[in-house]
């Protein structure tokens, strides 16, 4: 392990994720719109509360769970393997893993563990298939991890797919998060860069979906006297969910990269309508208005929002003691807007409270059961990050 200087990651500087990538993951920060959404400049690494520890290397990483009571963890890289870290020792490739449309934002996606992995050895991912007529979509799986001799995956089973199939490679949004009482499984599902199926009911793409953790319908879901994918839905009118995390209080949070100046935080209620292609704070990127969420106050308007555009990538609830002031907050990796940033939770409201420049693109964040703060940089010179706290 090595202390990486404040300015050390300039070289790592990924101008997109990939040729087939979407205006709102790689271009430059959005100036067209007034900064209404309160935003400040970020702050250098030097004078953040923690110091960067260099930790592993990666190849285009996406995602990240650690496994409580070890010094492992599970990393997922987009071009369709599965690693296991181990603290101190060697990094091993997870056999078993399933194929992957690797192109665009396709690829190998999340990762997490079930609520009984210690006794089950349950993993879920989430990773993009190839379909009829040159059409993709995201599916959800599960498998057991088996760690005797080489780690590998046995049993999996996909539980869930976006549904329609559409052609285009982006906007996947495939991000997994189960709720604190283990009951429900929620999944990202992005409209694909396709604006309507965000307010289509017969669809499944720009929704968060709620299932059980066997893929089925709970039977108390707000839609589920409906037949099928509209079952599914718990919330809609999303646009590219790269983010679900819930608080202390089980209260469900979601990022999403807006069109052009409107990245946005949602806090995330049963039979909710965000409004998405109708209204945002941003615009389109051929520079067409889309009207600002004020104007249609029928749909939930985002808690926060940004211009310039940050583009959001990773989420995660902060509840430890190892940083002085990040009690009760969340924690949202940046691509374009290179950096890590803080959001204090003030009841129904949040605050944005911190913004660090760390020179790289930040594609995700997690909480280790310690309190230290890790992060995964974007690209093919990926890096697994731990943020040292200052004493």
């Amino acid at each position: 392990m090595k202390h990486v200087p404040t300015l050390a990651f300039a070289a790592l500087i990924i101008a997109a994720c990939s040729a087939g990538t979407a205006p709102s993951e790689a271009a430059p920060a959005d100036t067209a719109k007034l900064d209404a959404s309160g935003d400040q400049p970020a702050t250098p690494v030097a004078d953040a509360p923690f110091t960067v520890q260099e930790i592993a290397d990666f190849d285009e990483p996406w995602a990240m769970t650690f496994i409580p009571g070890t010094k492992l963890a599970l990393v997922t890289e987009r071009s369709g393997k599965l690693k296991l870290w181990q603290e101190g020792g060697s990094t091993l490739d997870v056999a078993g893993v399933p194929a992957v449309a690797y192109g665009g934002q396709g690829g190998f996606g999340d990762v997490i563990l079930a609520p009984d992995f210690a006794q089950s050895g349950i993993v879920y991912l989430s990773w993009v298939e190839a379909g009829a007529g040159g059409t993709f979509g995201a599916v959800v799986g599960k498998a057991k991890l088996e760690q005797g001799g080489a780690p590998k995956l046995s049993g999996l089973q996909i539980i869930w797919k976006q549904d329609p199939k559409v052609t285009g490679r982006g906007h996947f949004s495939h991000r997994l998060a189960f709720s604190p009482d283990g009951r429900y499984l929620f999944i990202g599902s992005g409209e694909r860069q396709k604006f309507d199926p965000a307010q289509d009911m017969k669809a499944n793409l720009g929704k968060i979906v709620r299932l059980n953790p066997d893929g089925s319908v709970p039977a108390d879901n707000p839609f589920a006297d409906q037949a099928g994918v509209t079952a599914q839905i718990w919330s809609l009118g999303h646009r590219n969910i790269l983010g679900l995390a819930f608080d202390g209080t089980g209260r469900l949070w979601n990022q999403e990269m807006g069109p052009k100046g409107g990245d946005e935080v949602n806090l995330v209620e049963a039979k909710a309508n965000y409004g998405y292609p109708i209204v945002s704070n941003g615009d389109h990127y051929d520079g067409k208005d889309i009207p600002d969420h004020p104007t249609r106050p029928e749909f939930a308007a985002p808690k926060l929002w940004w211009n310039p555009s940050v583009s959001p990538g990773g989420l995660a609830w902060y509840g430890g003691d190892a940083y002085p002031g990040w009690k009760n907050s969340l924690l949202m990796g940046a691509l374009s807007g290179e950096g890590l940033i803080r959001m204090a939770i003030d009841g129904d409201a949040l605050h944005k409270s911190d913004r660090w420049d760390f020179g790289t693109r930040i594609r995700e964040v997690e909480a280790r059961e310690d309190g230290t703060v890790w992060l995964l940089t974007d690209g093919k010179k990926g890096k697994l990050l731990k943020l040292v706290p200052k004493r």
